[in-house]
């Protein structure tokens, strides 16, 4: 394992692109909420065995947290096997204590590079992005392809239909759920970067 890899940042990231505070993910995972706390801040280094119950609670194996970034394709044009999976960055298996559904985000080309951060996203029934409510500093939006997607952005709830979209300041905090039987699809961008 690389020497400079920080495992407290890598944690502290994906606990925060999941929506989960330490609390919430020291009880998904069984854990003390202080050894959250303590990783997270490179206070101790955790065995292997309680990294693995830890990253349990997120829904990520540890190939993923531990691999490198990679570079995206360049583009200008992608297939469909060169779109980035950022499904363990936002810990899809679940998401939410509440929903069962599984979820995944797949990113065209290097959204650093361009600014601009544009995903393919799949909500299958009963997927949700949690019960703590998304908030970072972007505007966000999106166009559902498939199936309906309920969209909470601060005091609105609105249930959105193949057809219909969302534009919203991201800073506002917001949530995703897919309370149908069948799958949904979205297209949606991100500017910043969020993931």
């Amino acid at each position: 394992m690389d020497q400079t890899f920080d495992i407290g940042a890598r944690l502290n990231a994906m606990r925060l692109a999941a929506g989960l505070s330490q609390r919430q993910l020291a009880e998904r995972a069984g854990v003390p909420h202080a050894q959250i706390s303590n990783v997270e801040t490179n206070k101790v280094s955790p065995s292997v065995a309680t990294l693995r119950k830890i990253l349990s609670g997120l829904g990520v194996g540890m190939g993923d947290f531990f691999e490198p970034e990679r570079s995206p394709p360049k583009g200008p044009f992608f297939s469909a096997h060169e779109l980035v999976d950022l499904t363990s960055k936002v810990a899809a298996l679940p998401i939410s204590g509440g929903g069962d559904g599984a979820l995944v985000f797949r990113q065209i080309g290097d959204a650093r590079a361009h600014n601009l951060q544009i995903l393919h996203e799949v909500y299958e029934p009963n997927a949700d992005t949690g019960d703590t409510l998304l908030q970072h500093a972007s505007s966000e939006g999106g166009y559902v392809v498939e199936g309906e997607l309920e969209v909470t952005v601060g005091e609105e709830v609105r249930v959105l239909k193949a057809g219909e979209a969302y534009l919203f300041d991201s800073r506002v905090p917001h949530r995703f759920r897919n309370l149908s039987g069948r799958r949904t699809v979205v297209i949606s961008a991100c500017s910043p970067p969020y993931l």
